[in-house]
């Protein structure tokens, strides 16, 4: 009952967004623009994607490392069969099967190897926020024809994000990094609740602070963040790619305020971020760069496609290869 609901209400989300996103919308002319899109560019957009998902793949075997070794290809293969899913089932649900199966195949714990993926979006959205309050502080805009008290505003409230997302990532490197004081806490928990939910939450944490035993040392957390300057760069540069395809003036360091609302975007339960994704991307371009709504579309739709249509057709190729098809995926979600 509650699933069929969920899906009725993602459904509903969906055609709501896109709606939004198609509203006075010229489709013929829309259709020119993308045909009139600088091949060469979506290609290097293309490609500069394409690379996110190795440096991602770097990334999480480095994150692992305390909770096994784990082969570079079987960690790629997994990151790319978890955007897939993420790209053809609502709710995220690539983010709960990627570490579900990379534990189930190389006899991790799926507790400890979830928490990883929860530490990748901390860095994430820590990255994410730092480059967009840097572009705020440091580089020009580009976006003369923004009132100034708003974008006052926007750059206030950039940096305190910013801030915020350091300080919880200090938080958690201080709970995950002291086992002592991470105990306390648990132990507090524990006399509020029954006993046996007491010994399941001690369990639990315990599995979840080892996934965590990265940033028990400042190198190593320090590494994994320095690991995350480069997939965002790339990222940045797949949106300017494909933005500039359109003949669209926007300048590189626009990309970073693009890449955040894109990220706010794709963090709607919709398949693949669609609805939101457009709608995020349209949004930054025609209210901070003037860009025309027909372009703005066209734009919007080829970066998607750039985004999620090669590595969804790699991550479908991986899941048969696996055995899988999307109701296995589908009941893995739903077991977890």
């Amino acid at each position: 009952m509650w699933l069929n609901l969920r899906t009725v209400l993602i459904l509903i989300l969906t055609l709501g967004l896109l709606a939004f996103f198609l509203w006075n919308v010229d489709l013929g002319q829309v259709w020119l623009e993308i045909r009139r899109a600088q091949l060469n560019l979506v290609i290097a957009a293309t490609i500069m994607q394409c690379g996110t998902y190795v440096v991602r793949a770097v990334r999480w075997q480095y994150i692992l490392l305390p909770v096994g070794r784990v082969p570079f290809l079987m960690v790629f293969r997994t990151t790319v069969i978890g955007v897939a899913v993420t790209s053809l089932l609502p709710a995220r649900a690539g983010e709960i099967v990627r570490p579900l199966l990379l534990a189930r195949q190389q006899g991790l714990s799926a507790t400890a190897t979830f928490a990883t993926v929860v530490l990748e979006r901390l860095l994430d959205v820590t990255m994410v926020l730092c480059l967009f309050a840097s572009f705020l502080l440091f580089f020009d805009p580009g976006m003369g024809g923004v009132d100034s008290s708003v974008f006052q505003a926007i750059k206030v409230g950039g940096t305190v994000s910013a801030v915020g997302a350091l300080l919880v990532l200090g938080m958690v490197f201080g709970l995950a990094g002291d086992p002592q004081r991470l105990a306390r806490v648990v132990d507090y928990f524990n006399q509020l609740v029954p006993e046996r939910v007491g010994h399941f939450v001690l369990a639990f944490v315990g599995r979840f602070a080892e996934g965590l035993a990265v940033i028990r040392q400042p190198m190593r957390l320090l590494v994994a963040l320095v690991l995350s300057v480069p997939l965002w760069l790339l990222i940045a540069s797949a949106i300017w790619l494909a933005t500039r395809a359109f003949n669209i003036e926007l300048p590189y360091t626009g990309s970073f305020l693009l890449m955040m609302l894109l990220v706010v975007g794709i963090a709607v339960p919709t398949p693949g971020g669609i609805g939101g994704f457009h709608a995020a991307y349209q949004l930054g371009t025609t209210t901070f760069y003037a860009v025309p709504n027909d372009q703005a579309v066209g734009a919007a739709v080829l970066l998607h496609a750039v985004s999620f249509m090669p590595v969804t057709l790699l991550g479908v190729f991986f899941m048969a290869r696996e055995g899988l098809n999307l109701a296995r995926v589908r009941k893995l979600t739903l077991k977890s």
